[in-house]
């Protein structure tokens, strides 16, 4: 089976259900975990927006026209409290009205160790899938991504908003309490959220109480003792027991392997 590679497609199952696309098909991997697989990059390189054969991949797929020219190759993706859609200056005022200015929610997960994140109302649960993530909790809902970076700005100044992905890959974390956590920060944050409530429309955040914390269980034999980042651009061929999958990552039984990062290679999959 020969394609470009995408992200992952996942499906909140009893364990997560993972399916690897390659151009236009869709191969079922939870049934492969166990079982030798090989990945052999053609050295094609695709934008996975204008298609353009390219012969570096930047932001996670794109070729260097398209990261510099598109709007969701903007810093701001990063960071969004420097969005600056508001002030005009958005690159694609139209894709920012459709992806920025729309609810988010702020969140609680427990990946790598407690962190504070935002997603669009759309990528739940997704977003929690790719950071392999056991647990999620939302805490906030805002009108805009924005907004939802104000507030992680300010909730990350007492936890991360990052995750160690080679701690993540190692091993399941324990359990938390993230509704106990919350309301730590609630108390820790209660000034600064108050100040910034105080600038926005009464509606355009929202302090969730009711959400349930989610539980997410990853399809995986054996986490890896040492993680080993294996590369395409490194290695043309990359080969192993299949022996789980987590957030975006195979984990084989010589190292793991990041597809999100290698978005637009042409790769085969010989099982």
């Amino acid at each position: 089976m020969l394609g470009n590679l995408g992200k992952m497609k996942t499906q909140l199952e009893n364990p997560i259900h993972y399916q690897l696309p390659l151009s236009n098909e869709l191969i079922d991997l939870n049934p492969l975990i166990g079982q030798p697989i090989k990945l052999v990059h053609s050295g094609n390189i695709y934008c996975i927006h204008c298609q353009k054969k390219t012969k570096k991949s930047f932001n996670q797929g794109y070729c260097y026209q398209c990261f510099r020219a598109l709007a969701q190759c903007d810093l701001c993706i990063m960071k969004p409290e420097i969005c600056h859609h508001h002030q005009g200056t958005c690159r694609d005022p139209e894709w920012g009205d459709e992806f920025c200015m729309q609810p988010h929610y702020v969140y609680l997960a427990n990946s790598s160790g407690i962190k504070v994140g935002i997603t669009r109302h759309t990528q739940i649960p997704t977003r929690w899938i790719d950071q392999g993530a056991v647990q999620a909790l939302p805490i906030f809902k805002v009108s805009s991504r924005y907004l939802s970076g104000l507030v992680e700005v300010i909730i990350a100044q007492h936890v991360s908003d990052k995750t160690s992905w080679q701690k993540m890959l190692k091993s399941k974390p324990e359990k938390v309490d993230l509704i106990v956590k919350r309301d730590e920060l609630l108390v820790l944050c209660k000034q600064e959220l108050n100040e910034l409530q105080q600038t926005i429309d009464e509606t355009a955040l929202e302090l969730l109480t009711d959400e349930p914390i989610i539980t997410l269980d990853f399809p995986i034999i054996r986490y890896p003792v040492k993680v080993k980042s294996l590369n395409f651009d490194k290695q043309a061929e990359v080969s192993g027991i299949l022996e789980g999958i987590k957030g975006q990552y195979l984990l084989l039984d010589n190292g793991v392997i990041n597809i999100r990062k290698f978005t637009g290679y042409e790769v085969e999959l010989i099982i």
